[in-house]
């Protein structure tokens, strides 16, 4: 690590002599060097893996010296299989995979170059290990070098395989390279591929990442016809024999079961294990073959029905049954052939194992109930037997494992079936009493986040229960946050995080319950206390987000206290956290006003923490926050006396505009604030601007602010922010006081605020139109396609002819719909934080600025004239657009307001129909 972080920091700029020193060492007579100059190369490839292509370019000069080198190295050492040879070969390796991982250097790795190394890979994968290994325990064989090195080989492969190797599923520059690929080593490779697996078959030892990544790289095979048509005539063996073997109950499962339960639970449910699982890998393979090719379900489904018939079969054989048959429900359920079977297998086959004297195969059961959760039952008893089953799983099996598979089967079935929910609505209480044991013996995230979803089900029933819940899951966050190997345990702290998840969850469901969120606040506020007594910055997010759903409403004094709590906390670990703290401190602006303008201290404390934010390095996003916050301060104060903040938060902004700034949004956010002051009151703005002094900016402000603001009228996005400065500019237009500085620039103030108003219409637009598109995908994700294609099918043949299509789409086109996406994102960046502008009967921007157009035209014809001359006729049709716009939203709010005073709507008695008859045949009269 300490090599690594001196080559990051110092290469190629401060130390370019360490590709000298590590070829000095490769080139070494003494083979004892060869090791440590390899991870010192690894170290150096390391440090790029990850990084674009064009900024590779340090690393690609120096793998030009040192690519033939270390090929050249490990083709002289594959002869010697001794541990030294086999373990610089696996470093070799490491250090190819991580070249290659995540973007492969074409100018490096021709196809000559390739040719050999696969022919290396090939051979390391092929070759026998040494007899001897077998004398270690099985347990301890996956450590062994020889079988690393086959790892790492097999790990190259398979990611060349799936990233670079398989047309139409490859990006633009590596189409050549996947053709090259697939007809030239697809096969080859596949070949040793399919000799490991039937070395498995016949019981011979291969280690687990071995069998994985050999698994990854037949997946890929599947959809491809060279490769298919060499794995077809074994495919029902690798069903039958390997794949089926690996998915049933093992030895290892049973030992682990028994020792420790709750370890098992973690195995089945840690993604990094799945990730690294020859189980996993299986299923997968098993998965895309019975997709991707008719002929493989049929047959692995008759196999599997076989077993579940037979009283006769090793009960672990009716568990791996059910593991294939759980993993392809995806696809059973969408074939005519099978889907209606379904619901006679839960009734023959799992509701009976279900009862079953052995815990693994009840565990089993609870995992196909959830599997087929979204089965469309005919017989309501089946249903009903279903979910009373996993109940009873869940509430009184003895076995852990099983009460967790129990727990998110109910719950799948719960939020997949109507009629479940309704059958375990009176049974919510001790559902989610069992619920919480299970969370706090396990600690399993999987089991908060059903916990969750529950309280999403039932938030009515769980009103009633949610302080008891709130107290159970305070104590076994306080339980694992006090544990001593808390920060050893990353599990731990995703369980304790989901646990906070949870209680927000319930805070948002008894949000109108007053009483009930009362008491959940003291609970509340013991666990933000305790991690902020214990500085655990992990969950400072978390507990923001505790604090905010408690001040959604109102605020009580204790809520109030904790704003100087966190005041203490901001100047600890300062800004980083200022973003999260942002919509809790909004709250305290504007769900309380009055109690924040009663206390000096409370807008101090905000003042400060803004003033500490855009004065410090925090980074331009968290100044956009703090210049916001002021904004809001002053937007929903109006009218309240906070005169005296005012040139303040002016000076604070406007310093900072003086300092560098990267980014449009911090500038329009700084230009904001004053805007709102300038909206807040114009003449105690103006007066400000003349009065304040900026360090090193001799000269009157006001010609520099109001310079900035015309410049960068363009950059105002959003509803929001656009209507901010139509509304400021239509003030300033209409100002009797005019300074200098405004009537120096009076031929862009129409201008920009016409502009101000297209760029809204475009908003509005472009809600529409995402609107359409969110309809558009819901409705295209409801279309099944039938995905299977025959054996002498390639897949990629359509997928090329998509991908082609996309890449041979205009640049203009695609740009264009990058802007317009990344717009849509800029716009709606701060807008979350809403102010007294943004409700729907507040101030209407087009009357504003109309209103001040015709005073202005009425009281000072001159000025009038100086506005209008520099326009276009396009902009003259634009304003007139603006006129009639205005007009019609002044009728409709006017309309909207009289039927509101009248008590709303009236509709006209027609008569109401006692009954419908669908079964009448209408009149042809």
């Amino acid at each position: 690590m300490c090599l690594r972080a001196i080559i990051k920091y110092d290469f190629p700029g401060h130390w370019p002599a360490v590709v000298d020193k590590i070829d000095y060492y490769l080139q070494s007579q003494s083979s004892g060097s060869w090791l440590g100059s390899l991870l010192c190369l690894y170290q150096l490839v390391k440090t790029y893996e990850y990084k674009k292509a064009e900024e590779r370019e340090p690393l690609i000069a120096a793998m030009q010296i040192f690519l033939p080198r270390i090929q050249q190295q490990i083709m002289q050492l594959l002869p010697d299989s001794s541990h030294y040879s086999v373990l610089l070969q696996k470093q070799i390796l490491k250090i190819f995979y991580a070249l290659v991982q995540y973007a492969l250097p074409l100018q490096l790795v021709t196809n000559q170059t390739m040719t050999a190394w696969m022919e290396i890979f090939r051979t390391i994968i092929d070759r026998t290990v040494p007899p001897e290994t077998l004398q270690i325990d099985e347990d301890d064989r996956p450590e062994l070098v020889w079988w690393k090195c086959k790892k790492w080989a097999l790990h190259i492969v398979a990611r060349l395989f799936e990233r670079y190797g398989s047309p139409g599923n490859v990006t633009k520059e590596y189409f050549e390279f996947s053709e090259f690929f697939l007809k030239t080593y697809a096969v080859g490779i596949q070949q040793v591929l399919l000799k490991i697996l039937d070395q498995y078959r016949q019981k011979e030892y291969v280690a687990p990442r071995v069998l994985q990544q050999a698994f990854n790289y037949l997946n890929q095979g599947i959809v491809h016809s060279v490769t298919w048509k060499q794995m077809k005539p074994h495919i029902q063996n690798i069903s039958e024999d390997v794949i089926f073997s690996v998915m049933c109950y093992k030895d290892e499962d049973e030992e682990l079961w028994q020792e420790d339960p709750y370890e098992y639970i973690r195995m089945k449910f840690d993604i990094f294990e799945d990730y690294a699982s020859p189980t996993t890998a299986a299923q997968t393979l098993l998965y895309t073959a019975a997709k991707k090719r008719k002929e493989v379900l049929p047959k692995m489904m008759a196999f599997c029905y076989q077993i579940l018939t037979d009283p006769n079969f090793d009960p672990r054989k009716k568990d791996g049954a059910l593991h294939v048959i759980g993993s392809l429900a995806d696809i059973l359920l969408k074939k005519s052939l099978f889907k209606d079977q379904m619901e006679l297998l839960l009734q023959n086959h799992v509701f009976p194992l279900l009862l079953s004297n052995l815990g693994y195969l009840r565990a089993r059961s609870c995992w196909v109930l959830h599997a087929f959760s979204s089965l469309k039952f005919h017989n309501e008893l089946n249903l009903r037997n279903a979910v009373e089953l996993a109940k009873k799983s869940l509430i009184e099996d003895k076995e852990m494992p099983v009460k967790v598979e129990a727990a998110l089967a109910l719950q799948s079935l719960i939020s997949n079936q109507t009629q479940a929910k309704e059958y375990m609505k009176p049974h919510v209480r001790p559902i989610m009493q069992e619920l919480l044991h299970i969370v706090r013996e396990t600690e399993n995230d999987d089991v908060t986040n059903v916990i969750q979803k529950m309280i999403c089900e039932y938030s009515q029933e769980v009103a009633s229960i949610a302080v008891d819940m709130t107290q159970h899951l305070a104590e076994i966050f306080g339980k694992v946050l006090q544990s001593d190997e808390y920060e050893e345990i990353e599990d731990k702290t995703v369980m304790a995080m989901g646990i906070l998840h949870t209680i927000d969850t319930i805070l948002t469901v008894v949000e109108d319950h007053k009483e009930v969120t009362q008491q959940l606040e003291n609970i509340c506020l013991r666990i933000i206390d305790l991690v902020l007594q214990k500085h655990v910055i992990e969950f400072y997010e978390e507990i923001l987000s505790l604090a905010y759903s408690l001040t959604c409403h109102g605020i009580s004094p204790q809520m109030w206290q904790l704003l100087g709590i966190l005041y203490e906390v901001f100047q600890q670990d300062c800004f980083e956290y200022f973003t999260d703290m942002m919509p809790l401190l909004h709250n305290y602006v504007t769900i309380d006003t009055n109690t924040l303008l009663s206390n000096p201290k409370h807008l101090e404390i905000l003042f400060t923490m803004c003033r500490k934010v855009l004065c410090g390095d925090a980074g331009e996003d968290a100044e956009c926050h703090a210049a916001k916050l002021l904004e809001v301060i002053i937007l929903q104060c109006k009218g309240k006396g906070i005169d005296q903040c005012i040139p303040l938060f002016v000076q604070l902004v406007l310093e900072r505009l003086t300092r560098g700034v990267k980014t449009s949004e911090l500038r329009t956010m700084c230009l904001q604030v004053a805007i709102a002051a300038l909206y807040y009151n114009p003449d105690l703005l103006l007066h400000t601007l003349e009065q304040i002094q900026l360090p090193h900016n001799p000269g009157p402000l006001t010609v520099q602010f109001i310079n900035q603001w015309m410049n960068d009228t363009d950059c105002f996005l959003g509803h929001h922010d656009r209507k901010m400065c139509i509304i400021g500019l239509s003030i300033l237009l209409e100002l009797q006081n005019r300074p200098p500085a405004v009537d120096a620039v009076v031929g862009q103030i129409v201008p920009s605020i016409l502009f101000l108003f297209l760029g809204l219409k475009q908003v509005c637009a472009t809600r529409q139109l995402v609107n359409q598109e969110d309809r558009s995908k819901a409705e295209k994700a409801d279309m099944e396609e039938n995905e299977e294609i025959s054996s002498d099918e390639e897949e990629t043949n359509v997928t090329a002819q998509a991908m082609q299509s996309n890449n041979g789409r205009g640049e203009d086109e695609e740009e264009e719909e990058d802007d317009w996406d990344e717009e849509v994102l800029e716009e709606t960046a701060l807008e979350g934080f809403s102010t007294p502008l943004d409700l729907d009967n507040s101030v209407d921007e087009y009357q504003i600025f109309t209103q001040a157009l015709l005073t202005v035209q009425n009281r000072d014809a001159a000025w009038y004239q100086l506005l209008m001359a520099p326009l276009s006729e396009d902009q003259r049709r634009a304003l007139q657009e603006v006129y009639t716009l205005a007009e019609h939203r002044r009728t409709v709010a006017e309309a909207k307001k009289k039927i509101e005073q009248q008590g709303g709507f009236t509709f006209e008695n027609k008569g109401v129909l006692s009954a419908f008859n669908f079964g009448t045949v209408p009149s042809n009269n």
